[in-house]
């Protein structure tokens, strides 16, 4: 009879240890469906941004000789150089390849340059004149750009999106447009014609631009966010800036009333950026 009893448990208890084996073979396999199907909705890492930058703008440019060279022909007036420029912009990215990633976004400049004290006087070179002005000189500028970096040390992961210090090294290729507007009274130069046009419209040009540098992004432990600190340097300059007459002749500003001195807006120059990004996995 014990050993009837004897056995009888032993069975049961190996049907239980099955059955709980199965048990938990059957939970890991549901744990392994949810993982690849959690993976398979969620398999990349991407941010949306938005960014604050200073460039330090070469000092030796045609834009500051033209400053100088117009403040002459001023009465009282004197035009200021253009040293900095302050832009705001956004960018989305995306990483792949573990240690790569890919952006694209755009970047709005600060308006640079002034407009003077109304009531001025303006000689004219061409004529010996001297005229009644009001003095106005100022820059409006935006651009497109995409880029690739490459993280260095501690690249965001699909899983903990940012968790600790990342470097980066990368640069961008963007496009560029700028509007200039001077003075009415200001003698620009006919490219047709060599002689200066009427009342000046809007100088207008585009140009590509190119970026490089050094990035530290760093976690801030608040939904998913962190904060980016770039040092680099950017080159941009614009040699096609001009506005057209009704007859189609090319209307540029220029230095010494010759085509040679045409003026150039060069503005590239050492970069600094601070940019507060937001990870997300989709």
């Amino acid at each position: 009879m014990r050993l009837k009893v004897a056995l009888v448990s032993l069975v049961l208890v190996f049907v239980f240890g099955l059955e709980m084996a199965a048990a938990e073979t059957e939970q890991e396999i549901i744990n392994r469906y949810l993982q690849k199907t959690v993976a398979k909705h969620t398999s990349k890492l991407g941010w949306a941004s938005i960014n604050f930058s200073v460039d330090r703008i070469n000092r030796h440019n045609d834009y500051n000789d033209f400053a100088i060279i117009e403040s002459a022909k001023l009465t009282n007036g004197t035009f200021s150089w253009i040293e900095q420029g302050f832009s705001f912009g956004a960018d989305f990215g995306v990483v792949f390849k573990k240690r790569f990633a890919w952006s694209v976004g755009g970047e709005y400049w600060m308006k640079q340059g002034e407009s003077l004290a109304e009531g001025d006087s303006y000689l004219q070179l061409s004529t010996g004149t001297t005229v009644s002005a009001d003095p106005k000189s100022e820059l409006s500028l935006f651009g497109v750009t995409t880029g690739l970096q490459y993280y260095l040390v501690n690249p965001p992961t699909l899983a903990e999106k940012l968790t600790k210090w990342s470097v980066r090294v990368g640069g961008t290729i963007g496009y560029y447009s700028c509007s200039w507007d001077v003075w009415p009274e200001y003698e620009n130069l006919n490219l047709a014609t060599g002689e200066p046009a009427d009342m000046n419209a809007t100088y207008k040009g585009t140009a590509p631009g190119f970026s490089f540098g050094l990035g530290l992004d760093y976690p801030l432990g608040l939904w998913d966010l962190g904060l980016g600190m770039d040092a680099g340097y950017l080159y941009l300059n614009f040699g096609n800036v001009a506005w057209y007459n009704a007859a189609g002749d090319e209307i540029v500003a220029s230095l010494d009333g010759t085509e040679d001195g045409r003026v150039n807006l060069a503005l590239s120059g050492v970069r600094g950026k601070i940019e507060l990004k937001r990870y997300f996995n989709w």
